[in-house]
């Protein structure tokens, strides 16, 4: 079977998808056949012999598209080579506290999926836009300014490395 690899996300505003069409670029420039794909929408995963799963960390939880990714997959997964990547802090690429804390919630909330057998796990950093937020979280004071510490050069480099680590 040829390596054919999905990559599916989950994004509430759409910088986890950018993240994600970053990936699949990379992997594809690899010489992988990469499709990509709401998590959402993903029905049928026969085609494929490796997955990467994105999604954001959204009040201290990976977002609820991937979490029903994972469960409504779970057997297919299970046969498959898998990684999985969050986007968690969006202010301060300095702040060690609150990546401990991302990276606390994504160890949770794939604690919850025991049976996932994962190649690589990634925590990048992710986009804060207050014009794009909607009710109520739009009635917001303000006073958190907007930013994006998505570090493209990791994000390429952890694709890069996921190559060899999907195809084996």
């Amino acid at each position: 079977m040829a390596t054919r690899i999905l990559v599916a996300y989950a994004t509430r505003y759409g910088s986890t998808k950018e993240v994600a069409e970053k990936i699949a670029a990379t992997l594809r420039e690899a010489g992988l056949a990469v499709d990509l794909q709401p998590a959402r929408e993903v029905r049928d995963l026969t085609p494929y012999s490796g997955v990467v799963v994105g999604a954001p960390l959204i009040i201290g939880k990976w977002h609820k598209d991937a979490r029903q990714f994972l469960s409504r997959q779970q057997k297919v997964l299970e046969t498959l080579r898998m990684a999985v990547f969050a986007l968690g802090p969006t202010h301060d690429p300095r702040d060690e506290e609150e990546w401990a804390n991302a990276q606390k919630q994504v160890d949770q909330t794939l604690a919850a999926y025991p049976w996932l057998k994962l190649t690589s796990i990634a925590l990048f950093g992710g986009k804060y836009d207050m014009a794009l937020l909607r009710w109520p979280l739009n009635k917001l004071d303000g006073s958190v300014p907007s930013s994006d510490i998505r570090d493209w050069d990791e994000i390429g480099a952890w694709a890069e490395a996921l190559v060899e680590r999907l195809t084996g």
